[in-house]
């Protein structure tokens, strides 16, 4: 997490920021925990708008006219337009994500570029309890809720580039993986929690608590408005009690012209200084858009191949949660003892065996999938949280949150990987089961990519015994492992 100052990966001097490698941070438990309050308010928009509940109900037959001639039709047009908005929103994100992340870096101001973010996908959710089937226009209630979901993900992924980086200022190189897979844990837990009270109190029952019923989708509806208040509510924390590191010393305010000029000259400086940094971004987001899959599609396959009811497979997404969220958190100790690259190559054989079971016994029944689609799940999030750590672990300091722009933009890149690989093998099979090997082909990729990523030593990707010390009274120096 220091520069590199010659061309290739030159050994990283120590960080010291919060501390040294031996020197415990000045940061308490009270502020990361508020931190990984965020991560768990935010499964409000992963799990309940973007999963299980809203996507799914706007591509939905609800939202099919009476006596259309070709419901199926209606509802692929509807599932096309949530396709496009989603890759509108991407192209947004990777255009905006690194610049706006330059000029948090620039400013100092990481945690009022999170609150504005945050602020905004609260208001578009908030916005999304006015999509309602109202016969004669539901189509047009289609694509207010599409460009809804389309904005609010735009401006939850420039949020999460700020909260991402306010990592770096509240945990030490030997601390990073451990309060990482806390986060990545918490929003899982978040999940369950969440789901678990929109599941018994408006879901599932004929009428729900308050009198709530189906009625014009208002348990959606309702669900979706107490989730923006559920993410209102743990937002606050972050912004209250974690601290930020000042602006750069030195560094004059940037445009949003002179963040983009700034970003080629940051991925020319990559290639020239830290070319691991940028193979490790080209790696990371094929196997990331790999774990991306296995949820987007994983209630496809339940459904569809393994026959499980609505109701089912909301119950297996909690139980997905409790296992990812498990696991992470155990994960992130593990990421701390023997480095986050361990843990995600680990992490990646993992789920390509479990995939491959998935697919190799698609007709054992639902047992199989309970089985193996929940061992799935239990590598998924230590792979994305030690991924996270890793990048904070390398990046350059006083650069973080422009490394996590670069991030999510590579990520975005590389969104359309897993469904194309999902739609190809289906297509040519004519079966759903074969697009898990499509989901899997595209981990094993980004698996292949990363065993060719070389790091230099002191940058603690293999854990403790990798990190550079500082000498007693020596600053700067730094040690090759």
């Amino acid at each position: 997490m220091t520069p590199a100052t010659s061309d290739g990966d030159a050994p990283s001097a120590p960080d010291t920021r919060g501390g040294s490698p031996t020197t415990p941070p000045a940061v308490g438990r009270r502020q990361v925990l508020a931190w990984s309050l965020w991560d768990w308010g935010s499964a409000a928009f992963n799990a309940v708008v973007t999963t299980f509940v809203f996507t799914r109900w706007i591509t939905s037959d609800a939202f099919v006219e009476a006596g259309a001639a070709d419901p199926q039709a209606v509802m692929a047009d509807h599932t096309a337009w949530l396709g496009w908005g989603l890759t509108i929103a991407g192209a947004l994100i990777a255009l905006l994500a690194p610049a706006l992340g330059a000029l948090a870096d620039a400013s100092g101001r990481r945690k009022v570029w999170l609150g504005v973010n945050t602020a905004a996908t609260v208001a578009a959710m908030v916005a999304m309890f006015f999509v309602q089937p109202t016969p004669g226009s539901l189509s047009d209630a289609v694509i207010l809720g599409v460009v809804l979901l389309s904005a609010g993900n735009v401006f939850f992924e420039l949020a999460s580039v700020a909260y991402n980086a306010l990592l770096l200022d509240i945990s030490t190189p030997r601390t990073i993986g451990r309060i990482s897979g806390i986060g990545w844990g918490a929003g899982y837990v978040g999940g369950i929690v969440l789901l678990l009270v929109l599941f018994v109190g408006f879901i599932n029952p004929e009428v729900g608590w308050f009198g709530i019923t189906g009625a014009d989708g208002m348990d959606i509806r309702v669900s979706v408005l107490l989730s923006a208040v559920w993410f209102a509510v743990f937002a606050i924390p972050v912004l209250l009690a974690v601290p930020e590191s000042p602006r750069r010393g030195g560094a004059a305010p940037i445009g949003v012209v002179g963040a983009y000029r700034k970003l080629g000259r940051d991925l020319v400086h990559l290639w020239r200084t830290r070319r691991s940094t940028l193979g490790y971004l080209v790696a990371s987001a094929v196997y990331r858009d790999g774990l991306a899959g296995v949820f987007t599609f994983g209630a496809v396959i339940a459904s569809g191949t393994f026959g499980f009811s609505a109701s089912e497979v909301i119950v297996f997404a909690i139980a997905a949660n409790v296992v990812a969220g498990l696991s992470t958190i155990a994960a992130g100790w593990l990421d701390d003892r023997i480095g986050p690259r361990r843990v995600i190559l680990g992490s990646l054989m993992g789920l390509v065996i479990s995939g491959t079971a998935v697919f190799v016994l698609h007709d054992g029944g639902a047992s199989v999938f309970w089985l193996w689609g929940l061992l799935l799940c239990a590598f998924v999030g230590p792979a994305q949280s030690a991924s996270r750590g890793l990048l904070g672990r390398i990046s350059d300091e006083g650069r973080e949150a422009e490394a996590f722009g670069l991030y999510a933009t590579t990520g975005r890149a590389a969104s359309f990987l897993a469904p194309m690989a999902f739609a190809t093998m289906v297509a040519v099979s004519g079966q759903q089961y074969w697009g898990i090997l499509g989901i899997v082909a595209v981990i094993l990729v980004g698996l292949v990519l990363m065993l060719f990523v070389r790091f230099p030593a002191g940058d603690g990707v293999d854990g403790g015994k990798d990190l550079a010390v500082v000498p007693a009274g020596v600053a700067g120096s730094s040690t090759e492992v």
